[in-house]
């Protein structure tokens, strides 16, 4: 018998008992509304919330801050007159030119305003790190109170990559000067759908 053998067996011989794992509800908070959290919270670390009720009013936002000339791309087809689609199957590399990216957020989470995404909403894993400026679109109703709330609804998913975002890109460790965008948009907006 190998030690790397004698030592696995000796660690399943001295297993400790099974218990039960805590019961973690009731932990975290509980906004009264959770829309109203995760804007303040959102603007607070850069970034800006924008409620809209018709597809209108983000293709409106879209020509008020972007020219004619700005590369625009997204993963949802009610902009397909306002931004690129055809994108999501091109070389990650042909992005490097984009300018705002538009895409859906699975949900948020009203306490630390993070925004949980999937690969099948982001098409290619770079489309929410490489553009100059990133929009995410979100269901009101999308919106929990803590993380321990997120993770039961995500918990028992299966993805290839995922994340949570939060705000624009920034650091602050450049003698300790908060610089947007050193590795990532450099604006976020969430289109928040009510």
């Amino acid at each position: 018998m190998s030690s790397r053998d004698k030592i696995l067996a000796k660690i399943a011989q001295n297993q400790p008992e099974f218990s039960a794992l805590p019961d973690l509800k009731g932990l975290g908070n509980v906004y009264e509304s959770p829309a109203q959290q995760f804007k303040t919270i959102l603007e607070g670390i850069g970034g800006k919330v924008i409620e809209f009720s018709d597809w209108s009013e983000i293709k409106a936002f879209v020509h008020e801050h972007f020219d004619s000339n700005a590369r625009i791309t997204s993963t949802l087809p009610e902009l397909a007159d306002i931004a690129e689609l055809d994108w999501v199957d091109n070389d990650p590399h042909t992005l490097e030119n984009v300018d705002f990216t538009i895409i859906r957020g699975h949900l948020g989470v009203a306490e630390n305003s993070a925004i949980w995404i999937t690969e099948s909403l982001l098409k290619q894993r770079v489309s929410a790190f490489i553009p100059q400026y990133l929009a995410i679109v979100l269901e009101a109703n999308s919106l929990v109170s803590s993380m321990h709330e997120a993770y039961t609804q995500i918990g028992m998913e299966e993805y290839g990559f995922a994340t949570f975002l939060a705000g624009p890109s920034k650091t602050a460790d450049i003698e300790q000067s908060l610089v947007l965008g050193a590795h990532g948009a450099r604006g976020l907006t969430v289109f928040l759908k009510v």
